[in-house]
């Protein structure tokens, strides 16, 4: 049986600087897992059957293949010297297991938290592997988003009460962390993309196909993107209630500067005559 444990940092890995920190240093395409041997930090490169291993992703995605939580942990120490986000284990909160098993027959199924196919294939572990990194950063995006959510839902609140006290600052805050979702989900998290292995094998392809459809990863897709439009559509209308309110604060004091000239003006005239 072949053990997956996958894990969310909490920012993208840069695997292009980190190999070269690692001693050797290669291009990696965007979609292009870092593999390594967990106790040497070396490339591991081919079949490595039920070796242990660790995939890498852009998007921040870990996926350790048959290591123990002690083996992780000293991955993940000896990890901290090249990117800053290894310092989060163990308080990683975003957390998925998963399990392969092979050989039984001509058994197949695939289930939220195991499979089982008739024979070995490495492109198995290459797909197990994509799949449950994308779901477990889907569940750090999703997470976000319903925190902004929150706190929008209380800025509504606010403004249903009249009182409408947010500053420009806080306006591009809340701009920016939903564009980062928004663009992590798409770019980083690569929902829409496939393994280029499914092209040319049909049975990584209906595995893919299967799991994909199993974590729901193109639902929550679009429900991070729908929820992101709707948070843009708030933080539009609280900007140009913002405008609204500065504009019309602006108006009143030229009145009253008219005003006070106009007073300044006839006390004047009261003054020489």
């Amino acid at each position: 049986m072949t053990g997956f444990t996958a894990y969310a940092l909490s920012g993208e890995l840069d695997l292009n600087r980190l190999a070269a920190d690692l001693g050797f240093p290669r291009r990696y395409r965007w979609e292009e897992p870092m593999v390594l041997d967990v106790a040497g930090l070396t490339p591991l490169s081919g079949d490595q059957g039920e070796g242990k291993r660790v995939y890498l992703y852009y998007f921040g995605g870990v996926v350790f293949v048959n290591c123990s939580e002690e083996e992780i942990g000293a991955f993940s120490r000896s990890m901290e010297r090249y990117a800053d986000q290894f310092r989060e284990y163990p308080s990683i909160r975003y957390r998925d297991d998963y399990s392969l098993r092979t050989g039984e027959g001509d058994r197949i199924a695939v289930t939220n938290d195991s499979a089982v196919m008739p024979g070995y294939d490495p492109a198995y572990v290459d797909i197990i592997c994509f799949v449950v990194a994308k779901s477990v950063a889907l569940e750090r995006i999703e997470e976000r988003v319903d925190l902004v959510l929150d706190e929008m839902e209380e800025l509504i609140a606010l403004l249903d009460r009249g009182k409408l006290e947010l500053s420009d600052r806080r306006l591009a805050t809340l701009a920016s962390s939903i564009l980062t979702y928004k663009y992590q989900s798409i770019a980083h998290i690569m929902v829409l993309d496939k393994p280029d292995i499914t092209w040319e094998n049909p049975e990584a392809d209906r595995l893919y196909l299967t799991m994909a459809n199993l974590f729901e990863l193109n639902q929550r897709y679009n429900e991070i993107r729908h929820k992101g439009e709707t948070l843009l559509d708030i933080t539009q209308v609280f900007t140009s209630l913002s405008h609204a309110r500065r504009a019309t604060r602006l108006e009143w004091i030229i009145i009253v500067l008219i005003f006070i000239e106009i007073v300044i003006y006839l006390f004047e005239i009261l003054r020489r005559g």
